[in-house]
């Protein structure tokens, strides 16, 4: 079986592992939400708040990484033709252990460390020792180095170095002593998370996303064959120019400028995916490009905010300055771009399976749902307003804490709820309609 663009499905795990994945991430933004409404100012009072910290680890954690995971599991033996190492028992040990060590953790959080810390690093750090072992051994085995299966390489050497740094952290938040030095890579730990992992694997899921979903001109070789790979090595630089500046041994300016280059490196991708979907075949109202749309501009902002901050040191000093800059690229950029793959990725599975099944078995008289029965455009539409005006809201709210913290907080609830709604939706059309199509056909005599 083939994907359009000629993808191998041969290998790909059943439609249960990316599925488990995909379709709990929603209800880690909808607790997201209401922590933020429920805290209100609270929350928002720095960057370092329990709240905040809990708030972005059920986003980073629970919503962002649980919905990449499923994705690529999916998608390495579609792209690579590798099996996963026991995808379907990798799937169930990762989201168990990652589900688990999320809660823990933030809750660890909002508890100020203890036995909860620890036990989100044990059960974080066997989640993300098992995926990306698994992981591993199958881009190891990957025969084919197309640009996007270099990214998912890198990517996932980033989320180890993420996850590594954030187990010592959690290990650190939970009392363990002699790990106070990793305090000073909590901004390292963020970067290879946000720029690295969540980065990375955007870009590498664009090259075939776009003209899959989106029916796009594909981006420029040289792009793809160059962009992800001079990313990482920015990334592996500025984090060694950071250490070498952070003791004093080398000028500031300098992983400032090796930061600013990977920021004019993801403005140049923003660029190019606007220029792409201006050319798509079919120009027809569609959510998911909304979505992608959203999310490049949070992109734009985000690295517009980081670059004003290095030129106005006094912007920079303001306390809703780190708020805003890593909302605009977690919320304004990471969750918008997921979200459009999200909407279009589990009803396209959905038709996909019920599609091969119907034909393997010969049941046409069984109606199979195109992608918009599975998951309506009203319901994709309506969830992207609801989420733009609590991002609105959000904006405002570090300056308008009392006013506009638990509205955004419960506008982002209410459209990340949207979301699991119609994913679950889509998951449940496609249970019902593959019993109708493994259920004997009329005047047929079932088997003995």
């Amino acid at each position: 079986m083939l994907f359009p663009g000629n993808l191998s499905l041969d290998q790909a795990p059943p439609i249960s592992v990316p599925f488990r994945f995909l379709l709990s991430a929603p209800l880690f933004g909808v607790l997201a939400g209401l922590l933020l409404a429920l805290q209100g100012p609270a929350l928002l009072a720095g960057r370092w708040t329990p709240g905040v910290l809990a708030f972005t680890h059920l986003i980073t954690l629970g919503l962002v990484t649980q919905a990449m995971c499923g994705a690529l599991l999916q998608m390495l033996p579609v792209l690579a033709g590798t099996r996963v190492l026991g995808a379907v028992a990798v799937g169930r040990v990762t989201h168990l252990l990652l589900g688990g060590g999320t809660l823990a953790l933030a809750i660890g959080f909002l508890a100020d460390g203890g036995p909860w810390s620890l036990a989100a690093a044990a059960l974080l750090g066997s989640a993300f020792l098992v995926f990306v072992t698994a992981l591993g051994w199958g881009l190891a085995r990957a025969g084919s180095a197309n640009p996007t299966v270099v990214a998912m390489r890198l990517a996932v050497i980033a989320l180890a170095v993420t996850a590594t740094l954030g187990v010592g952290l959690a290990l650190f938040w939970g009392g363990i002593p002699g790990l106070l030095f990793l305090r000073s890579l909590t901004d390292v730990h963020l970067a290879w998370g946000l720029l690295g992992w969540v980065g990375l694997l955007v870009l590498g899921v664009a090259y075939q996303a776009l003209p899959m979903f989106q029916l796009t001109p594909e981006y420029p070789l040289r792009l793809r064959r160059h962009l992800t790979t001079a990313l990482f090595a920015l990334l592996l630089l500025w984090s060694v120019l950071y250490r070498l500046a952070a003791a004093e041994r080398i000028p500031s300016a300098l992983p400032v400028s090796a930061a600013a280059t990977a920021g004019a490196a993801l403005l140049l991708f923003a660029a190019f995916t606007v220029r792409l979907q201006k050319r798509r075949r079919r120009p027809l109202p569609d959510a998911g490009l909304a979505w992608w749309r959203l999310g490049l501009a949070g992109l734009a902002i985000a690295v517009t905010l980081w670059l004003a901050g290095r030129v106005w040191p006094g912007f920079a000093a303001h306390p809703a300055y780190p708020l805003w800059l890593g909302g605009s690229y977690l919320l304004g950029f990471a969750v918008p771009i997921l979200n459009g793959m999200m909407i279009k990725i589990v009803p396209f599975l959905a038709w996909f399976h019920l599609q091969n099944r119907q034909l393997a078995l010969g049941r046409v008289e069984v109606s199979v749902p195109n992608l918009r029965e599975l998951l309506p455009e009203r319901t994709t539409r309506w969830q992207l307003r609801i989420y733009v005006a609590g991002l609105g809201l959000l904006a405002l709210a570090p300056l308008w804490p009392a006013l506009a913290s638990r509205p955004a907080g419960l506008a982002l609830a209410a459209s990340w709820g949207l979301l699991g709604f119609g994913l679950g939706r889509a998951a449940r059309r496609y249970r019902r309609v593959n019993r109708q199509l493994l259920a004997p056909a009329a005047g047929e005599i079932p088997a003995a």
